[in-house]
């Protein structure tokens, strides 16, 4: 599972590497060294152009009774996506790039467990596969949501857990978020682990805390 990722970019840093068209919310955003569930982040859509929308993380599917069900679907498998009606819908329609450039994973080691922070060697944005849609409460107010998709890790980062987020080429990209031009068969033949090198090192368990919004986050110990 992957329950933690930082944004660290600024607004432009981001417009500028993801080739953005339309940000309609850039001056609500905040970079953060540590986003949980439950919390907004910018994620990349498409609508004819690259467009990036802010959704809380934890899918709400669009007929739930109520948004409990999100703290259940921070994450999808992705071996599983063609097979599980919730997710198999939204793969023809509503499939995004989570933006972020790291993420986190708590390695065991006897009683305690160590979180690592896993970053690209060269600090650029790791774009990740994603699944979005639109619930609406009983007072009828519109909520986007999300759900991050992870596999099987590469081989040498199983010790520190058995998933890891779906990362993407930045070529990559518009195969997954354009689902006008590119069907689900297509665009699950990305869902694989990632095959680049990252940089993975231990962090604090300062981290820990969703309230914990600093460098000390990713700073390595």
């Amino acid at each position: 599972m992957c329950g933690r990722k930082t944004l660290t970019k600024d607004a432009q840093a981001i417009i500028e590497e993801l080739l953005i068209d339309e940000w309609e919310q850039k001056d609500e955003y905040n970079p953060s060294y540590n986003i949980a569930p439950t919390q907004n982040s910018p994620i990349l859509i498409y609508n004819h152009k690259r467009k990036i929308d802010h959704m809380r993380w934890g899918l709400i599917p669009s007929w739930a009774k109520d948004k409990a069900m999100g703290a259940k679907m921070i994450n999808a498998r992705g071996e599983t996506l063609l097979e599980k009606p919730t997710f198999k819908n939204l793969l023809i329609r509503n499939r995004c790039i989570v933006i972020t450039d790291g993420y986190f994973e708590w390695c065991r080691t006897g009683v305690s467990k160590t979180p690592h922070y896993f970053r690209d060697p060269e600090k650029n944005i790791l774009p990740m596969a994603g699944l979005w849609d639109e619930w609406k409460s009983s007072n009828g107010k519109l909520m986007k949501t999300y759900t991050l998709i992870t596999t099987t890790p590469k081989p040498e980062y199983a010790h520190i857990h058995n998933r890891m987020p779906v990362i993407l080429p930045h070529s990559g990209i518009d195969i997954w978020i354009n689902t006008r031009d590119y069907s689900p068969a297509v665009a699950v033949n990305n869902v694989l682990p990632y095959q680049d090198e990252l940089d993975v090192y231990p962090v604090s368990t300062f981290v820990n805390s969703p309230k914990n919004n600093t460098i000390k986050c990713i700073t390595k110990i």
